[in-house]
């Protein structure tokens, strides 16, 4: 399993403001951006899983609206973020 119960506490205890705090915004996309990146490798290995290329898909659509949220209400933790997960826009 790649998201186990610790590496989830790990990524919202960094990017959240505990690791109880699964709702900041900071923290889901931090573990947003955790999952595209293991869907991505997985897809190089398998391009034929469709399935897997629409989940991809919608994962990166969920991490630029609450990207998008983050923007509109605190451009500076929108800047943060951006910077410390490396996410080009």
């Amino acid at each position: 399993m790649y998201l186990t119960t610790e590496k989830k506490k790990e990524i919202f205890k960094k990017y959240g403001k505990s690791e109880n705090d699964t709702g900041s915004t900071e923290g889901q996309i931090a573990l947003f951006s955790h999952r595209i990146d293991h869907l991505s490798s997985h897809l190089k290995n398998n391009a034929k899983d469709f399935n897997t290329e629409r989940s991809l898909v919608r994962l990166v659509g969920k991490r630029r609206s609450l990207l998008d949220y983050l923007k509109a209400k605190d451009i500076v933790r929108y800047r943060e973020v951006i910077k410390e997960l490396g996410i080009r826009k």
